[in-house]
C-alpha cells in the first residue's frame, strides 16, 4: 500500500486541535503513516523540509520561539528488521534568523504490523514513538506518541489511511492533561501509475473527557501529491492553510525518501 505512494504529494488536511504551545511546537514531521513497513534489510533516509511563510510571529507566553520564516529539517532514518518490524530514528533541526536555528531533539520510533497472511480487509500496524524536544522548540519536552495505522485501497486507486493517535505528555505544559487525541487522515486517488493526489488532515482534540474550545484548536489542511516514479525513491510534497488563531497559516513541506539495501 505505501509503496504506491507517488512523488508529487498534494493531500493534507490537519483536522482538529493542538492548541498554541503544541502547535508553535510541531510541524517537523507532517506526514500520515499508511500500515506498510519497510522490508526487511531495508533502510529507508528521508529527509523532512518543512517551510512556515505565514506562522506565528512572537515567542508565546512558555518560551517557545516563533515560526514564521523558519524551516523545519528532520532526518528520519528506519530500518527493517522483520516482515512485521521497523524501528525509526528521528533528528529535529530548525534553520531561522534570530537565534532560531539548532538541533531540536530526537525521537525512537518502535512499529510493529499485522502479517499479511491474515488476509486482513484493512492494512494494520502499530507505531510507538517517544523521545524529546528542547523547551525554546516545543512545550512538551519528553513526549510519547502511540499510533495505530489502518489503511486499504479501493478500487485499485483510492487510497484511504486512518492514524487516531493519542500523545502522552511526561515532562511540560500539558503533561497533566493525560493522553490527548489527535486523528490524522489521509485520502489519495492514483491519477496515472506515477501520480497520486489527495488530501491528508491532521488535528489533535485535546483529552477525550477535556476537549479543547475551537479558537484552541488547531486545524490545517494540505492539498499533497506521491510521486512513486522509483522503488527506491518516494517524494511527497503539499501546501497546507491553517483555520483556527492557534495554527500556522500556511506550510510547505516535502518528503524525499531512499531505500538503501534490498
Amino acid at each position: 500500500m505505501i509503496n504506491n505512494k507517488p512523488y508529487f504529494c498534494i493531500s493534507i488536511f490537519l483536522f482538529l486541535l493542538s492548541n498554541l504551545v503544541k502547535a508553535q511546537g510541531g510541524q517537523y514531521e507532517i506526514q500520515v503513516y499508511g500500515s506498510e513497513l519497510v522490508s526487511p534489510h531495508t533502510t529507508m533516509v528521508e529527509l523532512h523540509t518543512n517551510y512556515t511563510p505565514i506562522g506565528f510571529t512572537n515567542t508565546d507566553p512558555y518560551g517557545v520561539l516563533a515560526d514564521q520564516g523558519v524551516f523545519h529539517e528532520t532526518i528520519e532514518i528506519t530500518h527493517g528488521w522483520t516482515p512485521y518490524f521497523e524501528t525509526g530514528l528521528y533528528f529535529f533541526n530548525t534553520l531561522g534568523s534570530d537565534g532560531r536555528s539548532g538541533y531540536v531533539g530526537s525521537h525512537i520510533r518502535p512499529r510493529f504490523s499485522i502479517p499479511e497472511d491474515m488476509h486482513l480487509p484493512v492494512g494494520l500496524s502499530l507505531s510507538l514513538e517517544a523521545g524529546f524536544q528542547k523547551a525554546r522548540y516545543s512545550s512538551d519536552i519528553w513526549t510519547l506518541e502511540i499510533r495505530p495505522v489502518i489503511d486499504k485501497t479501493f478500487f485499485k486507486k483510492l487510497y484511504i489511511a486512518l492514524n487516531p493517535v493519542f500523545d502522552k505528555s511526561f515532562k511540560g505544559q500539558t503533561q497533566s492533561q493525560g493522553l490527548v487525541f489527535s486523528p490524522n487522515v489521509k485520502i489519495g486517488y492514483d491519477i496515472t501509475k506515477v501520480v497520486n493526489i489527495g488530501f491528508e488532515y491532521y488535528g489533535t482534540l485535546g483529552p477525550l473527557n477535556a476537549i479543547y474550545s475551537g479558537r484552541d484548536q488547531f486545524q490545517q489542511i494540505f492539498l499533497v501529491t506521491d510521486l512513486s516514479f522509483n522503488p527506491k525513491w518516494e517524494l511527497n510534497a503539499g501546501i497546507g492553510e491553517g483555520f483556527t488563531p492557534s495554527s500556522e497559516k500556511l506550510v510547505f513541506k516535502v518528503i524525499l525518501g531512499r531505500r538503501f539495501g534490498k
